[in-house]
Formats: C-alpha cells, structure tokens, sequence
C-alpha cells in the first residue's frame, strides 16, 4: 500500500485524494476543493507549474470518477468516512448533497480483478499519454505527422483498435505500415479496453496512463 499512496493522494493537503479533480492541461490530480482553493490565488499546476488557464483556471478542471473509485477501492473505510461527512455537513444547513452516488463496491485486494460494473459511466474518462516507441527511429524515410497534444482523455471502456484508428488518421501512417500500441512494453491486443490496460499495467503507477506507438512493414 505504501508504494501506492503518493498516487493516490492529494499534494495540497496530504490526504487521500476526495471529489478526485484533474487539470486538463497537465493531467495531475488533487482533491476538488484543495484545487479550485489554490486556483484562487493562482492560475498554474502546483505539482508542474503548466499554466492551466490565463485568466479562468477553473475552467480546465475535470472531475476524475476514474481515479475516485480507485481510491475508494483501495482505502478501507475512506468512502464511508467520506459520505458520513457529507451527511453532516448538509444536514446541518437543511440541503441536498448535489454529488450523492451509489457506493463502489467494497474495497478489494488489489490482485483481484475489479467488478464488471467498474469504470462503468460515461463520464470516466481515462487521461492518457500517447509518444512514440523508441524504434519509430528505425524508420527514417517515414514522415509521421506529429500529434498535436500528446495529453488526451478517453473511455475507460475504449478498446486499442480505437484508439490505434484514432493515431493511425493523426500521424497520417503511409498505408504500407501499421501501428502496434505498447504499454510498459506489452503489446497491447487490439480488443483489450483501457480499463483492462489500467489495471494490468499502471494501476501502481503514477497517472497518465503511457502509451507507446510503434511502426511495422503492413504483412500484404
């Protein structure tokens, strides 16, 4: 669990990431309210120091549903501290809690596969970083269009052959090649999801997720 916590905390305040919130422009990830506090004061991450928006920072903030239910999984008790909290403090001023979700599932050894039912929603998106693989060199006589924004937030439910077709139009790969996408140097299998790709590969490691882009001679 130890090597895992600088993941899947919150650099501003210290604790366990809650209402999980990321900056578009940078893809790090802090606790809505320690965030949207900061950027009061201030218009660039506090991890890299990116601009996040000149005037209005606000407007690049994004909830992560994706990165909440990992923390909740992996935290014992922290959901329920959580909502116990929300409970009270809204109870006190007579309102509605406007962000009530139905619980995850309970926390889970983090060998075990997640439920079917995680990752489920429209709305978890995954933060993605896409560079090319170091033998993209290999091929000095193919003229790959360079990708406009490396940093990109997809479906959790996307499957790489998606995601490849996506690459494949932007880099403008000359039709007698093709791409195999790696992560940590797997090759990933075309009908793999994100989701799955998160969880075999990066769940312990610091988001985004990376992705490697790698050319080959198209079989004829």
């Amino acid at each position: 669990m130890k090597a895992i916590n600088q993941h899947i905390m919150c650099s501003l305040c210290a604790g366990y990431l809650v209402d999980a919130t990321t900056i578009t422009e940078c893809l790090h990830t802090f606790c809505k309210t320690c965030i949207v506090k900061y950027l009061q004061t201030c218009n660039s991450c506090p991890i890299c120091t990116t601009v996040v928006h000149e005037t209005q920072p606000l407007l690049n903030l994004r909830p992560d549903r994706t990165m909440q239910d990992i923390v909740y999984k992996l935290v014992p008790g922290l959901y329920k501290e959580e909502r116990e909290r929300r409970e009270r403090f809204y109870l006190e001023r007579g309102e509605a809690d406007p962000n009530c979700r139905p619980p995850p599932m309970d926390p889970v050894d983090t060998s075990t596969e997640f439920s079917q039912n995680h990752f489920s929603r429209d709305e978890d998106l995954l933060s993605l970083q896409v560079e090319p693989h170091s033998t993209v060199a290999d091929y000095p006589s193919v003229q790959l269009q360079e990708l406009t924004r490396k940093f990109m937030r997809m479906s959790s439910r996307a499957a790489v052959h998606q995601l490849k077709w996506f690459l494949v139009h932007k880099l403008c790969v000359p039709a007698l090649y093709e791409l195999d996408l790696v992560c940590d140097e797997n090759i990933l299998h075309k009908d793999s999801t994100l989701k799955f790709i998160w969880l075999s590969y990066w769940l312990k490691k610091q988001p985004p997720l990376i992705i490697h882009y790698k050319l080959k001679p198209r079989l004829v």
